[in-house]
């Protein structure tokens, strides 16, 4: 798959669909890769009219990753956020924001519609702020603000998230199961076999726990959004499980009331990840958003 220069990293991605398409770029969230965007929900979204760009973020998958930037001490982060000092890190969501403007640039697309999950719903976010004339429309799913006055993950999900990957690939394999059962879907069953062939594919391709400590000390050390949230300008759509143990529900209705005008669509069943029994349902939702989006740039 190709690879080009953005914002002084390398990015890895694809591009499906037709160029006279409504661009669409797709934010993968923690330490997950463009692989594990799912082939029946990518087509469902080019099939709805999208050029679909998907991609590896930094210290994820074939993209460029910081190994000399170091491991952060993720306990003296949260000591240093505590006593209200900002944390020293390699990057923050800032710079993942202007490696998508950058991947932009190598396309040759002056502005584009964005949807991200997770983390890759703050991307995002802070693009919708940080480069509005960029941004035809935004998207966020199972993501939040980064108000501290939210509630946190349940505990079974903080622990899951904060175990480290095992090594070695079988027990990684395992574990990323485990994780999956905790933070998915309770309205939808998980497919064991499914899920363990792609984390042996993630694994596989890229293992880099240190990559994804990178990543977490840039979602922590970003901060509260809700300011730049407010001068978002762009049509803006958040879409949040109700059954989210990971990110809370209060996480995306922060994130609607902090955006003027946007839309909150809350889904019954869905937890932290993207089940294929709600891709028509998320597909329709988000090509409808982008459609509308469309019409009023005419």
């Amino acid at each position: 798959m190709p690879r080009t220069s953005a914002n002084g990293v390398e990015i890895d991605y694809e591009v499906f669909g037709l160029p006279a398409d409504r661009p669409l770029f797709l934010l993968r969230g923690l330490g997950t890769q463009r692989i594990q965007w799912h082939p029946g929900f990518c087509q469902r979204l080019v099939q709805a009219g999208h050029r679909l760009v998907v991609f590896d973020n930094r210290d994820a998958g074939l993209s460029t990753h910081l190994h000399g930037a170091g491991r952060p001490d993720l306990a003296r982060l949260f000591e240093a956020q505590k006593a209200g000092q900002t944390p020293e890190v390699p990057y923050t969501l800032d710079d993942m924001a202007d490696d998508v403007v950058g991947l932009m640039d190598a396309l040759a697309l002056e502005s584009a519609h964005v949807a991200g999950i997770s983390m890759g719903g703050m991307i995002t976010q802070t693009l919708g702020y940080r480069h509005p004339d960029r941004v035809r429309s935004l998207v966020s799913i199972m993501s939040s603000t980064g108000n501290p006055a939210l509630p946190p993950p349940t505990r079974e999900a903080m622990e899951a998230l904060m175990t480290p990957s095992p090594a070695e690939r079988g027990a990684y394999i395992d574990h990323s199961l485990h994780t999956a059962r905790v933070i998915g879907s309770p309205g939808y069953p998980l497919d064991d076999e499914a899920h363990r062939e792609l984390a042996g594919r993630c694994f596989d391709r890229s293992f880099d726990p240190g990559g994804v400590a990178r990543q977490f000390a840039a979602i922590q050390a970003h901060g509260d959004r809700r300011p730049g949230l407010r001068r978002v300008a762009a049509p803006t759509l958040v879409i949040h499980g109700l059954g989210d143990p990971l990110v809370s529900l209060e996480g995306g209705r922060d994130t609607a009331q902090a955006i003027p005008g946007a839309e909150l669509v809350e889904i019954p069943g869905m937890g932290h990840d993207l089940p294929p029994g709600l891709f028509g349902t998320l597909a329709d939702a988000i090509s409808a958003h982008t459609e509308k989006a469309e019409a009023g740039r005419a």
